[in-house]
């Protein structure tokens, strides 16, 4: 099933290409001169491209038609580390910022983003041509990129792939002719810089060289400014100046110690050269600058000049603007100085924390007037640039020299981000982080609504609105509960609810308001109650705690009894215990336990939500890690069907029903679900077709929380550590169509077969259901056989076998529930056989969705078996595995173990093989002890017992790798 992200993974890739051949030409033109720039706008007008006709930000405004399921329409949030660049400062005030994986074009001035999708990492460095053409993205992880975008008009034109395969880029640069681009890789192996000469078709650097790990790890990196073939690069240990010689790249790098000039150096922050090269400045973070000077006669050799103790707070930031060096340290100061370091102005009452970042406008100050005055004794204007900077607490703000206007374009979020909910009944986001904010956001119109700022216990885990939108509770991470005015976030008659320690997990309320419940680390559940007693305000009562599971608690959720329509309480933990609460008789500081019941066997619960009313019955819809979905009939607890679900790599995590809209079938309902880093929709109800479901990357390291507008148009994700939220466009047509294209009846599930119609496991599926059929009439009757479409449902478990799908007794229970009860709600009757189709669908649900993987049976050998002593192998002794399989789990009778084995083995007390239920266990010691060694090891089990050959014969079974087992079917056997 992983195919299925696999194919949406190369489609992405495939759109992408096309729009990079859309300006291949233009690039391809752009490498026979200097100037990137000029030859792009040289480009010829009669080809039909974008990007050679754009000649200032023309971003194409939002899509009015949707062919996603989701479309990605607003980034909350940012990468507080990376630098944000000033883009256009005239009309409109435009700058560019880095979101998880997506760079983001924001436009202030009107209020809009245009967001640059193609990375799958998250966007390690960013850098910008002088003349803000040019965009370069790079990650870092698997499969990293490096991008080259026109910021005009938000085109990639061109990527270029695996520059750093060992892990990604961490800093790159472009020339001032923006031709040439330097990239420098992590350094996770060894640390290797590489030019590019990116308008070029050639797929290989211009050249490249190996860094020591002596000198550090390069952070920051720059060209010289009239010459492309020298490089100033800087690590906190270490400054290298590079010189390009031919394919070749040299590098010198001028050892520095506190001997040097007999005082501390610092650790180096950034680097920069000045006059023209003349120079080159590195900061420190001691508020130090050491002054570097070209040496005689050393083409590209620089040697340390002064030490200069310029500022007493670090200095974080280090650049040029025209002709002035300019700092930012962190105390949140900007500083501007001459060519001798001489101060001349500086932006100190900001209230700002530590600069990451500094951006200049791209218009040229307008003559002196309104300008601020230089800290000379002159008091001569000093016009600048107006400037955009960023802080570490993601803060960014836009200072204007005339007037010294200061202006915050964005508070963000500055821990992880790990809380998200709606409002029931209006356009309201609310987003909480760990940094005690919380935010409510107006998604429609894109602004702020209100904040809040925690500061007793500051890590927000979780939100939640009640039905009625009144009450929004927050969760921390201390245990604190905190219910709030779900619009203005006023606190209630206290500001918190104190009755736990542990970390909030989940928290729902009742469909009536009424009642409040928390799940926590401590994998316990408690309830509170909403009390109005005479004369007196509402205030939250609490009612009582218990631990009711052993494992965390997986999902909280409230429900209606059917018959009385009171609030019920159900939890459901990784132990795979659902248990419900008696409401009604609980208080007095006792949560009160109605019932308690085991739902998987195997499978380790992940999530659940009540499943609509699209049929008769009520049901609880349950997830697992082995990709399966289950429906529980709500009252009685029974699992009534299974079924396959998404499988886009990681397992659900959340789900949630999307409200009724006039969007999509009306017949039909839908869900939107996240798992580990992907958000999906599903339509409902369920079968099993995996066409009826998508999913696209939302956080790649991962997401925390989900929620859904009230009118269901909009989904929403939080990404933890990377500190942001995103806001998904939902379209219902778009997911249909995309269902449709999967087929109609049975061809999405004869795709799921091994061969696909064709194939051979569907033609041995025919003849053991034909065979079933003569079997269960008997195979000794020598009358007239009456074959028809239907096989008993008996016969059910012995075609899945001959198969080569082995289900426990409780997952045939299961399955032959699911048959037998599937229309006796409308009906009143048992369904006592199954045709062909229906035996497909209950194959293709049922059996697992990855196969057997030898890391299970490896993890199974740790858990129960004991190492050996002499080799360190683990192993199982005859005797424990014996014990085990008659004493534990489903139990195994002595005689059912003998001919367990015996068939396995292809063995019988009388010699020859076996034939299954005909031959005595009188002799099952015997037999047990000759043919099972007495120490059985991994190889020895899935080899010489099970018969499981490896699909990778070299894979060593001492090997950690998940490597799939296929049984060996053997199709001339009948099914046993």
């Amino acid at each position: 099933m992983s195919d299925i992200s696999k194919n949406a993974s190369e489609a992405s890739l495939e759109e992408q290409e096309s729009k990079h051949a859309q300006v291949q030409a233009d690039v391809d033109n752009a490498s026979q001169t200097g100037d990137a720039g000029e030859s792009f706008r040289s480009v010829s007008q009669e080809q039909d491209s974008h990007v050679s006709t754009a000649t200032s930000i023309i971003l194409p405004g939002q899509q009015k038609t949707r062919t996603n399921p989701l479309s990605l329409d607003w980034a909350f949030g940012m990468n507080s580390t990376l630098p944000v660049f000033c883009l256009q400062d005239d009309e409109r005030l435009v700058i560019l910022y880095v979101c998880a994986h997506i760079a983001v074009v924001y436009d202030h001035t009107a209020n809009t983003q245009h967001l640059l999708q193609g990375h799958c990492s998250p966007i390690s460095c960013v850098c910008v041509s002088e003349d803000r053409r040019w965009l370069v993205t790079a990650d870092r992880g698997q499969d990293s990129l490096v991008i080259v975008w026109d910021t005009y008009t938000g085109i990639p034109v061109r990527t270029l792939f695996d520059c750093h395969p060992e892990g990604g880029t961490v800093a790159l640069a472009l020339s001032h002719d923006s031709k040439h681009l330097v990239m420098v890789g992590t350094g996770e192996v060894q640390q290797r810089l590489c030019v590019w000469d990116w308008t070029s078709e050639s797929e290989s650097p211009l050249c490249m060289t190996e860094l020591p790990d002596a000198f550090g790890t390069q952070r920051h990196i720059l060209f010289h400014p009239n010459d492309n073939t020298q490089l100033l690069s800087t690590s906190e240990s270490r400054v290298l100046f590079h010189q390009m010689e031919g394919t070749a790249l040299r590098h010198s790098a001028p050892e520095i110690s506190d001997k040097t000039f007999n005082k501390a150096v610092g650790a180096f922050s950034q680097s920069v050269f000045h006059s023209g090269g003349a120079q080159a400045f590195s900061a420190t973070a001691l508020g130090n600058v050491l002054i570097w000077a070209p040496k005689a006669g050393a083409a590209g050799g620089y040697a340390a000049l002064k030490l200069v103790p310029l500022q007493d707070n670090a200095i974080t930031v280090l650049t040029q603007m025209d002709s002035y060096i300019v700092t930012g340290d962190s105390k949140g100061h900007v500083k501007f100085y001459g060519s001798s370091l001489k101060l001349l102005s500086h932006y100190s009452d900001m209230n700002l924390d530590c600069i990451s970042s500094l951006s200049f406008g791209t218009k040229e100050p307008s003559g002196a007037l309104g300008h601020p005055q230089d800290c000379t004794l002159a008091a001569k204007p000093f016009p600048i640039r107006n400037l955009v900077v960023s802080t570490d607490t993601a803060v960014v703000v836009h200072v204007t020299s005339e007037g010294g206007r200061v202006q915050t374009l964005l508070r963000e979020h500055a821990d992880s981000l790990q809380a998200v909910a709606c409002h029931p009944h209006h356009p309201i986001v609310a987003m909480g982080s760990n940094s005690g904010i919380l935010k409510l956001w107006d998604y429609e119109q894109k602004q702020l609504v209100c904040s809040r700022l925690f500061q007793k216990d500051p890590r927000i885990q979780c939100l939640t609105y009640d039905p009625h939108g009144v009450h929004l509770a927050v969760g921390f991470a201390g245990g604190g509960v905190c219910v709030l005015h779900g619009c203005s976030l006023h606190s209630e008659e206290m500001d918190s609810l104190p009755y736990c320690t542990h970390s909030i997990t989940h928290m729902a309320f009742s469909h009536d308001s009424l009642y409040l419940a928390t799940a926590d680390e401590g994998r316990a559940v408690t309830l509170f109650r909403l009390c109005c007693e005479e004369k007196e305000e509402q205030r939250w009562s609490y009612q009582g705690r218990h631990h009711s599971h052993y494992l965390p608690i997986q999902e909280l959720l409230f429900g209606e009894q059917l018959d009385t329509g009171l609030p019920r309480l159900l939890s459901l933990g990784q132990d795979r215990r659902l248990v419900e609460y008696d409401l009604q008789g609980s208080g007095g500081d006792r949560l009160v336990v109605l019932s308690a019941e085991r739902v998987e066997q195997s499978g380790v619960p992940t999530c659940m939500c009540w499943y609509p009313p699209l049929t008769t019955e009520s049901f609880l819809l349950t997830t697992s890690h082995l990709y399966k979905m289950k429906l529980y009939n709500s009252t009685t607890k029974m699992c009534r069907k299974t079924l396959l679900g998404p499988c886009f790599g990681s397992p659900l995590r959340k789900m949630m029903l999307l409200p009724k809209n006039s969007e999509g079938d009306p017949s039909a309902r839908y869900m939107a679900y996240i798992t580990t880093d992907q958000v999906g929709l599903q339509i409902l109800p369920l079968d099993g077709n995996p066409h009826r479901c998508s999913a696209q990357l939302c956080h790649s390291t991962g997401v925390s929380s989900m929620a859904v507008s009230h009118e269901g148009r909009y989904a929403f994700t939080a990404g933890g550590t990377d500190r942001t939220a995103f806001c998904w466009e939902i379209s219902l047509s778009a997911l249909e169509a995309a269902a449709a294209l999967g087929g109609k009846d049975l061809e999405p599930f004869y795709s799921l077969l091994e061969g696909g119609r064709d194939g051979e496991l569907f033609r041995e599926m025919e003849d053991y259901f034909y065979y079933s059929q003569l079997r269960s009439q008997g195979l000794d009757s020598m009358e007239a056989r009456q074959v028809s479409t239907h096989i008993p449902l008996a016969q059910v478990p012995f075609v899945m076998r001959a198969l080569g799908f082995y289900p426990t007794e409780q997952e045939l229970e299961d399955m032959q529930n699911e048959v037998k009860f599937s229309r006796y709600a409308e009906t009143g009757q048992y369904v006592t056989q199954v045709d062909l189709p229906e035996f497909i669908r209950l194959f293709v649900n049922h059996r697992p969705a990855q196969g057997l993987q030898l890391h299970q049976l490896q993890w199974a050998f740790s858990v129960l078996g004991e190492s050996h002593a002499a080799t360190g192998h683990t192993h199982i002794t005859r005797d424990t595995l014996l014990e085990l399989l008659q004493a534990r789990g489903e139990h195994m009778t002595e005689e059912e173990l003998a001919e367990c084995f015996s068939s396995l083995l292809g063995v019988s007390p009388e010699g020859g093989r076996l034939e299954w239920g005909r031959t005595s266990c009188q002799d099952a010691d015997a037999l047990l002890e000759k043919d099972i060694p007495e120490e059985i090891s991994l190889e020895t089990f899935v080899k010489g017992i099970l018969g499981f050959p490896l699909s990778n014969p070299e894979a060593s079974l001492a090997s950690t790798n998940a490597s799939s087992l296929t049984p060996a079917r053997d199709t001339s056997a009948p099914p046993t």
